[in-house]
């Protein structure tokens, strides 16, 4: 058992650190970068979805003299300094024999707010949208043929904004120069790199493009999680002076269960703080730093599946109500070995994969493994709960009983809130199909963190070290069943002054039909008598 184990953890091992390296070579955040990525043919267009991410409008600066013109200039200037999308570097390949063929031709680059998704492509007599302007248009006067349809926004003026890289003649190659699109409104935005020529088959693009918040390179989405993680940080940093002044105090009386709490408040602690320092680094920089975001990962998964698995050991009753696991313990192990996985690929994609406020579909793919295992570890915990307390209950453990029976309202609790939880993520994804509630995106992973962290402090708190700590351990003396432990002990008749015939034993008659049965406490007095 002990060298399958160390097989299967060694092939762990190789998978995670396989998806990392495979992952590692991805987005640079705020930085998308553009190699080897391939039109897809969307009616009468070409489209490469180039970026998509929220981006906070800085402050503008007012003045009581200032003018109106020179607020604009001043906005403006403000924005570009603080806000911004900046082209940088981007060349447009085609193979040579589509060059000689087609000759002239261009690729277009729309930037546009998502609340102006409605002013792209249209349509000649109400028929199906176009994104290209097609002949019919052109004849009416509304577009150039083979150009990008697009009006001007009524809410956001100079909104969409539209960029033309163009091959002269045979030209294999055509460059945008590097340009940079001040941000003066909040919003979404998206870029797409689109063509409406079929002949321009195979174009490869290169370069990247930067978006940069106010406050720095953080995407819009993820920026507000910078400060949480600073106060997650400095929340675990008081529920660890807590443990561990009450740890050092009681150092005599600690369990092995309390060791593993250490364990997982350390490794809070870590994770917290590494996810504020990778943060605070992707924010300064605009390259994610992987190193550190591959360790705060780790650690997180690690800590998330130990806990999961102390709390399944402690709902069965190890240490407390039998010494071991016995035959299950490789089913535990297996169990969280699988979820150590599946949640660490999950999480490495996340968060090493490129940064985009659009997510893919296919990342579902991923999800469904974890909440399998999730509902797996859920429902074990419940049912081993229940054996547990009838175990404690039958032996009249009031003290135990007690400790777990809080230990249970306190994991009913999380587990009702996180389905609640849930249902609104759903419904909050479902209902912004756009992303246009972005600037609250953040709340939904910082909850599951607010979560967890509550339940750690509670779990703290009912099993602090303590002077009493010992009289929550595993007693052997409680290892029997209390009518085991009658029918063990069967003394013989026992003769009285008086010539009656007593007997502790069930099929053992008195000699005049009395009987006396004996529990507990009263046992041990009557065999003083």
């Amino acid at each position: 058992m002990a060298a399958v184990s160390a097989a299967a953890a060694r092939h762990l091992l190789c998978v995670v650190v396989a998806v990392a390296a495979l992952l590692i070579g991805g987005g640079e955040a705020s930085v998308h970068e553009y190699r080897g990525l391939g039109f897809l043919n969307k009616g009468n267009a070409f489209i490469l979805h180039a970026g998509s991410e929220g981006l906070y409008a800085p402050p503008v600066p007012s003045s009581a003299n200032a003018t109106a013109e020179d607020d604009e200039d001043a906005a403006a200037a403000a924005a570009v300094d603080d806000a911004f999308i900046r082209f940088d570097k981007i060349t447009i390949r085609r193979p040579e024999d589509a060059a000689k063929e087609t000759g002239s031709a261009m690729v277009q680059i729309l930037v546009f707010e998502i609340e102006d998704r409605e002013m792209i492509g249209g349509s000649a007599y109400g028929g199906q949208k176009a994104i290209c302007c097609t002949s019919d248009l052109a004849k009416l006067g509304a577009c150039t043929e083979g150009s990008v349809i697009y009006r001007p926004s009524q809410v956001n003026p100079g909104w969409p904004q539209l960029f033309v890289a163009s091959f002269d003649g045979s030209d294999p190659i055509a460059t945008l120069p590097s340009r940079v699109i001040p941000i003066t409104k909040t919003g979404m935005y998206n870029m797409y790199f689109i063509h409406c020529d079929p002949s321009l088959a195979g174009l490869e693009i290169e370069g990247q493009t930067i978006w940069k918040n106010p406050t720095g390179y953080l995407p819009g989405r993820m920026a507000p999680l910078k400060n949480f993680f600073g106060i997650m940080s400095l929340a675990f940093v008081v529920l660890g002076i807590y443990w561990f002044y009450q740890y050092m105090k009681f150092w005599r009386e600690v369990l092995p269960l309390q060791n593993c709490i250490t364990l997982v408040i350390t490794l809070g602690m870590l994770e917290m703080s590494l996810w504020y320092f990778e943060y605070a680094e992707f924010n300064e920089t605009g390259v994610r730093p992987k190193g550190i975001t591959f360790w705060a990962v780790t650690f997180g998964t690690v800590k998330r599946t130990v806990a999961r698995v102390i709390i399944l050991i402690v709902s069965m009753g190890y240490g407390v109500v039998k010494p071991s696991l016995g035959g299950l313990t490789s089913k535990v192990v297996m169990l969280g070995g699988t979820f150590f996985l599946a949640t660490e690929i999950l999480e490495l994609v996340e968060n090493l994969g490129a940064v985009n406020d659009l997510s893919g579909k296919a990342r579902l793919f991923l999800v469904y493994p974890v909440a399998i295992l999730d509902a797996a570890f859920v429902v074990w915990i419940f049912i081993s709960l229940a054996k547990t307390l009838d175990k404690l209950q039958a032996r009249r453990s009031m003290a135990k009983l007690d400790i777990y029976r809080k230990f249970t309202i306190a994991l009913a609790v999380t587990v009702l809130v996180s389905v609640g939880w849930i249902g609104y993520e759903i419904y909050f994804k479902s209902t912004d199909v756009f992303n246009e509630r972005w600037q609250y995106a953040w709340i939904i992973p910082a909850f599951w963190h607010v979560l967890s962290f509550s339940l750690l402090c509670v779990i703290s708190y009912l099993w602090a070290p303590s002077q009493n700590s010992m009289r929550f351990t595993y007693d052997a003396s409680e290892n029997f069943d209390r009518e085991d432990s009658l029918s063990l002990i069967r003394p013989g008749p026992i003769a009285s002054k008086n010539g009656w015939s007593l007997s502790s034993s069930p099929d053992t008659k008195a000699t005049k039909n009395v009987t006396v049965t004996s529990f507990d406490e009263d046992d041990e007095e009557n065999k003083r008598e």
